[in-house]
């Protein structure tokens, strides 16, 4: 029908503007959080970019949600401010009418949202974790420039050398500070070379060098020279054997129902749920009446959402704590949802019925007002 497909263009039309804005917000914050890491040593600057990726990978399916629910009420609410739902329903049509063109843009929302929670925003935590890990264990001389001082992550360790231009691969002039349960020790070496184990553990090798251990001139004081000397840098970064909930892929969710596994499950499961009922929430929720403004309704709206939000928050860390089990709470919160759905638009279809409460309420009014004219 015509009024199908120009609703569906204007929603897919407002919906691409609202995911730009939420979209540039959350970049922009997101660009903020890192480039402090980034600045603060916690992550490689080389990451940065990968790092903002993932992250927003993460927050994907809430950005897509609070989308498709700002484009429907948006779009629904211009037509009752215009005036054009009175057209429409002077035509015969009836709210339940919207449902159809609202869900056919709105499904393919909800299944991105599910496809984004169930595997990539998962794959998307592990990738960071592990390029956090990756560049905690590459220490040290593989983060620090030559011709500066850098304190290992460790802080047992303070590491300095310069560049060798005819070998890129080895440096030269390397001096390292160790604290040794508290025994200050210093090496000093003419070249080295970083060189990986068959474990994949890492190592400065040094190469005609000294090692000086304790303070001069004391008893414990002790100097030796050689030919090689291997200093430890990092062993080889485990795989992430210990990943946070967010980070396990679904299966293994579903493979070892933990409290903190259920938890992050249930979360998963409500995203697709949550953006299927804010869809059809928008439609009842849109009604404006034009002589007196939307602000009321879109303030109701938005803490409806807030409300349902917490709710599903609430119900995750109840089963993460074991104090409720999974199959008990992940559906009442939708359910309700659902059965205030029902009642909204009930309210809206009935509006003109005898036993609305609206009708009966200016009822009351009336007799109120006559009782007092009557006096």
């Amino acid at each position: 029908m015509i009024f199908q497909r120009a609703l569906r263009r204007e929603l897919v039309s407002t919906a691409g503007a609202v995911f730009t804005i939420l979209f540039s917000i959350t970049i922009t914050m997101t660009l903020i959080k890192i480039l402090g890491q980034a600045a603060g040593g916690k992550i490689a600057s080389t990451d940065v970019i990968a790092m903002i990726g993932f992250a927003v990978l993460g927050r994907m399916p809430i950005l897509l949600l609070v989308t498709a629910f700002v484009a429907v009420l948006g779009v629904l609410s211009r037509s009752y401010q215009d005036s054009e739902m009175v057209v429409w329903f002077s035509s015969g049509l009836s709210l339940l009418r919207w449902i159809r063109p609202v869900m056919s843009f709105g499904m393919p929302v909800v299944l991105l949202t599910g496809l984004l929670s169930f595997y990539v925003s998962p794959w998307a935590a592990r990738q960071n974790a592990e390029f956090k890990q990756r560049f905690e264990k590459n220490e040290d001389v593989a983060n620090i420039q030559p011709g500066k001082f850098h304190e290992s992550s460790s802080v047992d360790r303070v590491y300095f050398f310069e560049a060798n231009p005819t070998d890129p691969s080895k440096v030269k002039n390397v001096f390292v500070n160790t604290n040794n349960n508290g025994k200050a020790g210093v090496i000093v070496s003419r070249e080295g070379t970083l060189e990986t184990d068959d474990k994949g553990d890492k190592y400065l090798v040094l190469s005609n060098g000294r090692r000086y251990d304790g303070v001069p001139g004391q008893s414990d004081f002790e100097m030796m020279q050689f030919d090689h000397y291997h200093v430890f840098i990092a062993h080889q970064a485990p795989l992430l054997n210990d990943q946070a909930a967010e980070a396990l892929p679904t299966e293994m969710l579903v493979a070892n129902p933990t409290p903190l596994n259920l938890g992050e499950l249930l979360w998963r499961i409500a995203l697709p749920l949550m953006c299927f009922a804010l869809l059809l929430l928008a439609i009842p929720l849109s009604f404006v009446n034009p002589r007196a403004g939307r602000s009321a309704n879109l303030g109701i709206a938005f803490l409806l959402v807030v409300t349902y939000l917490n709710m599903v928050n609430i119900t995750q860390a109840m089963v993460m704590q074991g104090r409720m089990s999974f199959m008990s709470i992940w559906w009442p919160v939708h359910m309700s949802v659902l059965l205030v759905i029902f009642l909204l638009f009930a309210w809206r279809l009935k509006v003109n019925s005898p036993a609305h409460p609206l009708v009966l309420w200016g009822a009351l009014k009336r007799l109120w007002v006559k009782k007092k004219v009557a006096q």
